[in-house]
């Protein structure tokens, strides 16, 4: 009847109560903070300090491979599994007396790869003849597709496959440029206080996750979250981490907010956490000498450090990813 209720309907509303309360109470209750751990490293390649063979940035081959730019020798080479270095082509050199922004030296930031193997990475001499986008096609010579400004810095860069764009990190003007695979006048796609140096480099590291463009700056230690909307737009400047310092390039370990950070002055990599906390899971106790970057496929992480500081064996290697989102 209507306003009565059994013994047995009683206890089942209390027992329903208490599961209602349960989950809410684990619903309010915030998620555990892990730490994404690293384990089996293995030093693929030590490499060649008086020739230059220092890498700044990474794109992996499907075979296990892994494409570099070594900074200030204007090469991209290509790293095999067993740690051979094979120079796939080396970029003209700028006139005498040029000097690039802040590093003074021509620098090859960088690099991504497509499908179909074409190689596309940054190049930045201080002159507008040579600065900008350039392409690599198997088995071709090096070509710019795209200038950027002399007085640019283009450090990071990204591949968008949907789209076929590159998002470029320019660490001297703090700006991120856009510019199409197939070449073209590049756009500025977002400008803020938060991509700016502070005295040194700014925007840095650039990957596209998840709907949004994320960026590391060095000088103020920070990741940054920047949404792209239906039609390509930038969002506003979101911070998700901060004490990052000397952060250069970084890597996501799988479909979630968590990253792998490499810290170059204090050779480390560090992972940061969705909420923004960061722990450090490699040093160079593990043979870290100024990691610059990372790349990562399945449950392995490629780190290329390339021994700015340190002065002493630039390597690349390998671990496998444990409690990978």
């Amino acid at each position: 009847m209507p306003g009565s209720m059994t013994g047995a309907g009683t206890s089942r509303l209390t027992v329903a109560v208490a599961v209602a309360a349960a989950l809410v109470l684990t619903a309010e209750r915030p998620a555990a903070a892990t730490t994404t751990a690293l384990s089996d490293v293995r030093v693929v390649a030590h490499l060649n300090i008086s020739q230059g063979q220092r890498p700044e940035n990474i794109t992996l081959e499907p075979g296990g491979a892994a494409d570099v730019t070594f900074a200030f020798s204007r090469q991209v080479a290509r790293i095999s599994p067993d740690g051979e270095v094979h120079v796939l082509a080396t970029l003209p050199a700028p006139p005498a007396g040029a000097g690039t922004p802040v590093l003074s030296a021509p620098f090859l930031g960088g690099i991504v790869r497509t499908d179909d193997r074409t190689l596309y990475f940054l190049y930045a001499t201080g002159t507008s003849d040579l600065t900008g986008v350039w392409r690599l096609r198997p088995g071709g010579t090096p070509q710019r597709i795209a200038a950027l400004p002399a007085d640019s810095l283009p450090n990071g860069l990204a591949l968008d496959r949907h789209s076929g764009r590159l998002y470029v990190a320019d660490s001297a003007l703090g700006t991120l440029w856009r510019v199409p695979v197939g070449g073209g006048t590049p756009v500025k796609w977002a400008t803020a206080p938060e991509l700016e140096p502070t005295g040194f480099l700014g925007a840095n590291g650039i990957k596209l996750h998840d709907g949004a463009a994320w960026v590391s700056n060095l000088d103020r230690g920070t990741v940054l979250r920047i949404p792209i909307d239906c039609r390509g737009v930038a969002g506003p400047v979101e911070t998700r981490a901060t004490g990052l310092v000397d952060i250069d390039d970084f890597a996501f370990t799988g479909t979630g907010d968590t990253l792998l950070a490499a810290i170059n002055a204090d050779n480390e990599v560090t992972s940061v956490r969705p909420d923004g906390s960061h722990t450090t899971v490699l040093t160079a106790a593990d043979g870290l000498q100024g990691p610059t970057s990372l790349a990562v496929r399945g449950s392995t992480v490629y780190v290329a450090s390339a021994a700015y500081f340190t002065d002493n064996d630039p390597n690349l290697l390998t671990a496998r990813i444990e409690g990978a989102e």
